[in-house]
C-alpha cells in the first residue's frame, strides 16, 4: 500500500520548474520502475512508463512541472529581477522565500522584496505591487558578488516550502499542482500490481503543462492511445471568495470527474468516457464529484485534439489556493482518486 502522504511530500518538496523538470522526472521514474514493464524519458523530457496488456491502450497523464521564476537581470547592487514562468498572482508571490538554482546544482536562498509601503504615498498603498516592481534579495552586495555565488541570467527560481499537515486529513505545500496528479498515477499503478489487467497502460509524467500543455501534446502524438485520463487538481468552492456557482466541488468528498473545463474551451469529455468513469465509480462505490469548469485547462485539452482526436477526461482532486505556495488538499481525496483510476484501467476493456 502506497504511503500517500510520504510520496506527496517527496514529490511536492522536490523542485521542477517548467522546462527544467529533471529532478522530479528522476524521482518519478524511480517510483514507476517497480510497477511497470519499462520506463523511458523522451526527447522532450516526458517520463513514459509502459505496462503491457492485450486490450485497449489507456494513457494516464500527470504534469510534473511547477510554476516558478527565472532571473532576467542582475542589477549593480546585486538584486535579481525576474520573470514569472506560469500563472502567478502578483500579490501571492511578494514576501516569499525562494531557492535560486545555479548551473552547478547549488540552491541558494533568497527572498522576494519590493519598495516598502512605509515609503509609499496614499495612492500607491491602494495598488497591488506588480511582479515587474519586485526583486529577489540573495544577500549579494553587488553584481559581481551575485556572479561569484553562481547566479546568472536564466537561473531558475522555485518556492522554498515543505509539505505540512493541516488537520487530520489536509496537507499544505507548494507544487501540489500537480505533484498530486503524479501521486495518484503512481498509487493507481501500485494498486494494479499483481492483478490481471487487459488494458495496456501508458503512464506519462508530462513536462511544460503550465506554459502551454507542451509535453502532453508531444507524448500523446507519439503514443496514440485509445483513451486517456489526465490527472490534475481543480478549484473547489468550499472557502470564502468562491461561490458554489463558480465551483460546486469540495475537499474531502472524493475525486472530481471533469465534464467540461474552461467553459468548453478546454476538454469536452465524450459521453463514452464519462460513462466509463461514472459507471466504474458507482459500481466500485467510490465517492466522486462532477465538475463543469469555467477556469483553466489541463493536459486533457492537448491530448484530446492530438492527431485525429483522443477520447479524454480528467480525474482531479479539489485543491485550495492553486498557484500559490500554500496549496491545500485532502489526502483521502488522493487515495480515492488513485482507486478510481486503477478501477477505470481494470474496466477499460469493457468500454473501448
Amino acid at each position: 500500500m502506497t504511503d500517500i502522504c510520504a510520496l506527496l511530500a517527496k514529490l511536492a518538496d522536490a523542485h521542477g520548474l517548467s522546462g527544467y523538470e529533471d529532478d522530479i522526472a528522476g524521482l518519478l521514474k524511480a517510483e514507476l520502475e517497480p510497477l511497470v514493464d519499462e520506463v523511458s524519458i523522451d526527447k522532450m523530457g516526458n517520463v513514459i512508463a509502459l505496462r503491457r496488456g492485450d486490450g485497449p491502450t489507456v494513457m494516464l497523464a500527470a504534469h510534473m512541472d511547477e510554476i516558478g521564476l527565472m532571473v532576467s537581470h542582475i542589477d549593480d547592487e546585486g538584486f535579481l529581477r525576474f520573470v514569472p514562468l506560469g500563472g502567478w498572482s502578483d500579490q501571492t508571490i511578494l514576501g516569499q522565500r525562494v531557492l535560486i538554482h545555479t548551473r552547478d546544482g547549488k540552491r541558494l536562498p533568497g527572498v522576494i522584496g519590493s519598495r516598502p509601503p512605509h515609503l509609499m504615498d496614499a495612492e500607491e498603498r491602494k495598488k497591488i505591487i506588480k511582479i515587474k516592481d519586485m526583486f529577489i534579495d540573495c544577500g549579494a552586495t553587488d553584481a559581481s558578488a551575485a556572479a561569484a555565488l553562481g547566479i546568472e541570467i536564466g537561473a531558475t527560481v522555485t518556492i522554498d516550502r515543505e509539505l505540512r499537515r493541516l488537520g487530520p486529513d489536509l496537507v499544505t505545500g507548494k507544487a501540489l499542482d500537480n505533484r498530486a496528479g503524479c501521486v495518484m498515477m503512481v498509487a493507481a499503478l501500485a494498486l494494479l500490481q499483481g492483478k490481471q489487467v487487459k488494458a495496456t497502460v501508458q503512464a506519462v509524467g508530462t513536462v511544460q503543462e503550465e506554459v502551454g500543455l507542451k509535453g502532453a501534446r508531444t507524448s500523446a502524438y507519439g503514443l496514440a492511445p485509445d483513451v486517456a485520463i489526465a490527472t490534475d487538481v481543480t478549484i473547489p468552492g468550499d472557502h470564502p471568495g468562491v461561490t458554489k456557482n463558480e465551483s460546486a466541488v469540495v475537499l474531502g468528498k472524493g475525486p472530481v470527474i471533469t465534464i467540461i473545463d474552461a467553459a468548453g474551451r478546454g476538454v469536452i469529455s465524450p459521453r463514452p468516457v464519462l460513462r466509463w468513469l461514472r459507471d466504474t465509480a458507482e459500481q466500485r462505490q467510490l465517492p466522486h464529484q462532477l465538475q463543469v469548469g469555467n477556469g483553466g485547462t489541463t493536459d486533457a485539452t492537448a491530448i484530446s485534439i492530438t492527431k485525429t482526436g483522443i477520447p479524454c477526461s480528467v480525474i482531479s482532486v479539489a485543491t485550495r489556493y492553486i498557484h500559490s505556495p500554500v496549496e491545500v488538499l485532502s489526502l483521502s481525496d488522493l487515495e480515492q482518486g488513485a482507486a478510481l483510476i486503477a478501477a477505470a484501467v481494470e474496466s477499460a476493456h469493457l468500454y473501448f
